[in-house]
Order: C-alpha cells, then structure tokens, then sequence
C-alpha cells in the first residue's frame, strides 16, 4: 500500500483544548525543522487571542548557542527564564517528536525515545490553559491531545473517540506502528513488534489505574509463547514483580525498589528501554529498576501485552 506525504498544518496553529486542561492528559507533536530557522514556539495558552496569557512557553533558538527557553507570560510580562543547553533534540533542517506530559504539578517534556528531557512547575494554574499555540519557524505534521477524562475513566470525556484531536480542515492521520503512538487501546492489549526487540529500543505505556485496581502486567513475549519479561504491578500487594517464563516455568521474582509509584486513581507513565544486557525501567520520567535478560535472543521477542486492572491511553513503540 502506497504511504501519502503527511500535510503540514498552518502556522501559526492553534489549537483549542475543549474541557480545558487537566493532569493526565499529554500532548504529542510531530514536525520538521526548516534550514533557516532562528526559533519555534508551542504555547500553553490561556485563551485563543494574541497577548493571552501564556502558563507554559517552550522555545527552542538556532542562533550558534543552540538552548531551549522556559517561561510563563502574565498580566502583559514575562517571567524568570529556565534555560537548558545541553542535549538539545532539535537541529535545523531535522524531524523531531515531542510529548508534553501535564502532571499535577509540573509540565514535563519528554523525547519520543522516552527519555526525559525537562520538567517546568506550574506558575499559572492549569485549568486556565485554554489552548496549545505552535507559532515560529516550524512545520507541524501532527499535533494530538490525549487523556484527561475531566477526572479519569468513567467520566464523559471532553474528547472525540479516539482521544485524539487534531487541526480543523485536516483529517486525523495514522502514525506508523514504528515511532507512532497508538491512543486509547482496549485491555486486554495485544501488539506485533516489527523486527522483535532490538537494542536501544524504547516501549512506552501510559495510562491509569482506577480506584478498586488490583493488578496489571506487561508481558515481553517470545515466538514460542515464554515471557522475557514479565512486569506485574501488584496494588494488593504494594509491590512491583519482575520475571521471566522459560520453557513453561517461572523463575526467580525480583521485587526491590527505592520506592512505588504506582497508586489508585492516578495516571502513570511507562518507559521500557531495552539495552545489550537488560531492560531499564524509567516511571513517571524516573528511574525505576533494571532486569537482566533472561532471555537474549531479543529478536525472538515479537508481542507486547498488557492486561489486568488498567486503562490506556497511549502505547509506543
């Protein structure tokens, strides 16, 4: 099947944000960097209209001293600037990916590999941010909202199915399953992974767990039927277990942790990394444990599932 060219919005582009924002939900923005630019813009606004508030302005500037800026504007002024310089995923003339986790108390910005890159508190209150505004030297492909709920699972979300939300006069476009996200899947959650599970290859997973949850699991599954990875996280229990199923047995459960941060009614965010010689488990932007393979031959690891006590809003991989 032939693949069309993505269509590039408008810029500037707003985007309304209906039902206002709220901690749970994640943004994710899909571009290309022209040649020639000098910078970029994505506003957390807190309305439509120029001069509104800003809660959260993210800048990336090309001027020789490549930086990302951080800032808030209110009441007709800018704040303190928050600058870093280092480890930039932004270069002229590339293609960048980028989710924006809104968190009770910060925004954090996060790589499409899933690695953390900034976190920013909030100095505006978030129900007033109204609108996500890309302004600047970019072209934007795809621009989605996801998660929220108004309050979590049950209630009427403020989102059309699908939970996503894109351009008005563009239709919604499917990312690949490669680098593209896949919103809102049912539970139980069963997925191919295209060419098995390859070195530096990073698997995200982020919903909820409900009031009442007891369990979930996400299961790193082989073409004969064994677990490589078994990561169950146990509510009942206060515990996170980590285990493999080869040639039919379980073996030792690993359970250690500096500290659980999986609670009732609270969204989370998962990052599973795999390296040459263990998987790294990144929560909620922190590191969270390792687990040595037990099973090496990574490319024979061809399905990703989640089952148990959770809803999802967002897998990547």
């Amino acid at each position: 099947m032939e693949r069309r060219p993505c269509p590039y919005y408008p810029i500037p582009l707003r985007q309304p944000i209906y039902g206002g924002m709220r901690p749970g939900m994640s943004v994710y923005i899909q571009g290309m960097i022209p040649n020639r630019a000098n910078s970029f813009c994505v506003n957390f606004s807190c309305g439509q209209h120029d001069g509104t508030d800003i809660a959260f302005h993210f800048n990336p500037r090309f001027d020789g001293k490549d930086k990302v800026v951080f800032n808030t504007f209110q009441s007709g002024k800018w704040g303190g600037e928050e600058t870093r310089k280092d480890g930039i995923p932004f270069r002229r003339g590339g293609h960048f990916e980028l989710v924006f986790f809104i968190n009770p108390g910060s925004y954090q910005v996060v790589n499409a590999n899933g690695s953390p890159f900034y976190e920013f508190r909030h100095r505006i209150p978030l129900e007033r941010v109204q609108c996500v505004h890309v302004n600047g030297d970019v072209t934007i492909q795809s621009l989605s909202i996801v998660g929220g709920g108004g309050g979590g699972p049950g209630m009427n979300p403020a989102f059309p199915p699908g939970g996503a939300m894109i351009a008005p006069g563009y239709p919604a476009m499917t990312l690949p399953a490669m680098g593209g996200p896949t919103y809102n899947p049912p539970v139980p959650y069963r997925a191919n992974i295209p060419g098995g599970v390859t070195p530096k290859r990073t698997f995200v997973i982020r919903g909820f767990m409900p009031m009442g949850a007891q369990s979930f699991h996400i299961n790193f599954v082989t073409v004969n039927g064994d677990i490589a990875l078994h990561f169950n996280v146990r509510l009942n229990e206060l515990t996170v277990v980590r285990n493999s199923k080869l040639g039919g047995s379980w073996g030792s459960e690993e359970r250690s942790m500096a500290n659980n941060p999986f609670v009732p009614g609270q969204y989370f965010d998962i990052s599973i990394r795999t390296g040459n010689g263990r998987y790294k488990v990144y929560v909620n932007g922190q590191p969270f444990c390792e687990y040595t393979h037990r099973f090496p031959a990574l490319q024979m690891i061809n399905t990703l599932e989640i089952g148990g006590n959770v809803v999802l809003s967002l897998v990547q991989f």
